[in-house]
């Protein structure tokens, strides 16, 4: 699955060059142009990383950053702030604040792709490597095997893609509707319920011989991949 940006900035000229030159290097990408659309597109899309603009309209870069690290489902996201700023006050700032790295105005589209490359390695390495691995259990994102105590596992399409996403993120939490809109798609309409059907389909594969079962159900919640299911 591709790593999916969201990208907050109001300069169109300049979202759009990002969007170009991150979906030409293998990401999806997601942008939004507003300080109160961002807070809800960053908790409704689950971006892999945010690329954030400091100035914005409505709310600053700054105390956007704030409330993405003080709720739930966005403190871990890793954020880049991007602004015209290059003063180091300015900088440290962003850092205490919770952003991942910075990206000063202008800036090449090399230097873009380089960051999002270096944030994603550095904090969430699972989603520039070749295997994905979570205890005993292996995902090798270029021949789409699965394997468990070097053992494979056979999986559908779509438990493939719920596995991934799971080892992904790590005890990360994900309501139905979350793994909905990234396992299936914001197009796809598909019930809740299906979610869980396939998480069984996916329990049965993973934990046959009495293996100890990794994915947690957290009541009211969602699911997660984690050592204390």
């Amino acid at each position: 699955m591709k790593p999916n940006i969201l990208i907050v900035e109001d300069d169109d000229n300049i979202s759009e060059l990002m969007r170009y030159n991150l979906e030409k290097s293998g990401y999806t990408v997601e942008t939004c142009d507003d300080g109160e659309e961002a807070l809800f597109c960053a908790g409704e899309l689950n971006p892999d990383a945010i690329l954030l603009d400091w100035m914005l309209p409505n709310l600053s870069g700054i105390e956007i950053c704030r409330r993405l690290r003080r709720a739930q489902k966005t403190a871990n996201v890793p954020i880049i702030m991007i602004t015209a700023r290059s003063e180091e006050a300015d900088r440290i700032r962003g850092l205490e604040i919770g952003a991942d790295d910075y990206l000063t105005k202008p800036f090449s589209p090399r230097e873009l792709v380089a960051r999002v490359q270096a944030v994603l390695r550095r904090v969430r390495p699972a989603l520039t490597a070749q295997k994905i691995s979570f205890e005993d259990i292996v995902v090798d994102t270029l021949s789409h095997r699965v394997t468990r105590g070097n053992h494979p596992i056979h999986l559908g399409p779509t438990e493939y893609r719920l596995l991934s996403h799971l080892m992904n993120n790590p005890r990360r939490v994900f309501s139905r509707d979350q793994l909905l809109d990234k396992v299936w798609g914001h197009d796809v309409y598909v019930e809740e319920r299906t979610v869980d059907v396939h998480i069984r389909r996916l329990r049965k594969s993973l934990n046959q011989d009495d293996l100890p079962d990794y994915i947690r159900t957290i009541r009211s919640a969602g699911y997660a991949l984690d050592t204390e299911a």
